[in-house]
């Protein structure tokens, strides 16, 4: 879904930052090998994550839902010298096509694959995080809110991706919708939880900004 015009959407692409080429290659074979390639965060959402990360310059993120791992090579570019990028995902199927990608990147030594359920994973991983991007399934994001909040750095970032769920968080809600329902009771969460401060980009698919107080 587009929430500017088509053409605007064309423009903001062609005049920010070109998609590195390992990133190109990894999007062309996603589109090609992988079911869903829309799940991708693409050229323009990759950059504005970099963006992000550099301007954070993290120590520590965790990523939830690594798909191709696009986004994960994304946000380790504003990694510290030592920093370490951990991102979970569910799926065994894509963890060699992940793999491959950062082993032929320059974050190789300083992103870490898990593999399995991310509410039973996040408790385990001994570290805070300085960035935390959720991209996994709709109806645990507030469970994985819960779950990563007393582990978030002061001043750390939640980047929540989806969160506008082709516009369905404005429209009437079906029973047996529960990935939407969490969406709203998720962007509900944050806008009145008094230990972030929380603002929505209509960037895609929507994508809020959450800073930890």
């Amino acid at each position: 879904m587009h929430f500017l015009p088509e053409d605007i959407d064309d423009y903001i692409v062609a005049h920010s930052q070109k998609e590195p080429e390992l990133l190109s290659k990894l999007n062309r074979e996603t589109n090609q090998k992988v079911m869903q390639p829309r799940m991708l965060s693409g050229h323009y959402q990759g950059r504005v994550l970099s963006m992000l990360s550099k301007l954070k310059s993290p120590e520590t993120i965790l990523e939830i839902g690594t798909y191709t791992g696009y986004s994960a090579l994304c946000l380790a570019e504003g990694l510290t010298k030592n920093g370490k990028l951990h991102t979970i995902d569910v799926n065994e199927e894509l963890f060699d096509f992940q793999k491959k990608y950062f082993d032929l990147s320059d974050y190789s030594s300083q992103i870490e694959q898990y593999l399995g359920d991310a509410t039973e994973i996040i408790p385990e991983i001994d570290s805070n995080f300085d960035l935390v991007f959720i991209d996994a399934d709709k109806p645990n994001y507030p469970k994985y809110f819960e779950l990563i909040i007393e582990k978030m750095n002061s001043g750390g970032i939640i980047l929540s991706d989806n969160v506008l769920w082709s516009g369905k968080v404005i429209e009437k809600i079906k029973k047996d919708d529960e990935s939407t329902q969490a969406l709203l009771e998720y962007n509900k969460l944050l806008n009145e939880d008094p230990r972030v401060e929380t603002v929505i980009l209509p960037i895609r698919d929507g994508l809020t900004l959450t800073r930890v107080l």
